[in-house]
């Protein structure tokens, strides 16, 4: 059975580095705004976009956001990211895309909890339609893990389509339109802020990017091979 070798050089350089200065930025932007900001215009700006939304509330949208924001709910990341490690690599022949997903949708969720610790930032200041969980309002870990899972779900099928632009459109029109409505809804449905949301697509698009770097940029994407054995980051 072939061996795959591991650059521990390469992986801290290509990936815990970028991932650590992340959250550490992730940290950084949630303190300034429960500590610094937490009084000012900007923060009663960010409150205004939720009242807004909790005013104009329907039956129908309440119902189409529910759906919507279900869809990156963490027993569907997680049971989605599983099956599809399967199936990219039984269908590509090799690891890298399994490897990158679960990569992607991992480093965005541990991000996520570390920021939530240490910013304790509250819900919005209007009626929940959701059950508040245990981590604080930023940033958005739906939409972090939406923008993990479904973007890189659009990169991993635009790599290997690249020849057909018209499915490299749709796999993209999907991976991002699914994200930005989960973001919408969490926001609808008074359980983030705008900053919240919006940090949380940034930070799972970060995610992404660092985990393509590493195992997606660097191989042949042919995926013919049963596994590459090129030291990561050579």
């Amino acid at each position: 059975m072939p061996k795959v070798l591991i650059d521990f050089r390469g992986v801290t350089r290509l990936i815990l580095l970028p991932l650590a200065g992340m959250a550490a930025l992730t940290v950084g932007i949630g303190l300034l705004i429960t500590k610094v900001l937490q009084t000012t215009t900007i923060a009663a700006n960010d409150q205004g976009v939720n009242e807004r939304l909790a005013r104009d509330r329907t039956t129908l949208w309440t119902s189409v956001t529910d759906v919507v924001s279900n869809m990156s709910d963490t027993p569907v990341i997680i049971a989605g990211t599983a099956l599809l490690f399967v199936v990219f690599r039984l269908a590509f022949r090799r690891w890298n895309e399994s490897i990158f997903l679960a990569l992607a949708v991992f480093s965005q969720s541990a991000i996520f909890l570390l920021a939530t610790v240490f910013a304790e930032r509250k819900r919005p200041t209007v009626s929940h339609l959701d059950p508040a969980p245990p981590t604080s309002s930023f940033p958005s870990g739906h939409t972090s893990a939406a923008v993990a899972f479904y973007c890189g779900i659009a990169l991993v099928l635009t790599l290997h389509t690249h020849r057909h632009k018209i499915l490299n459109v749709l796999w993209w029109l999907i991976g991002l339109s699914v994200p930005v409505g989960i973001a919408y809804s969490r926001m609808y449905r008074g359980m983030h802020h705008l900053s919240d949301v919006g940090w949380g697509f940034l930070l799972g698009l970060v995610c992404v990017a660092v985990a393509a770097n590493a195992l997606l940029a660097r191989r042949p994407l042919a995926g013919t091979e049963p596994v590459v054995k090129e030291k990561l980051g050579a």
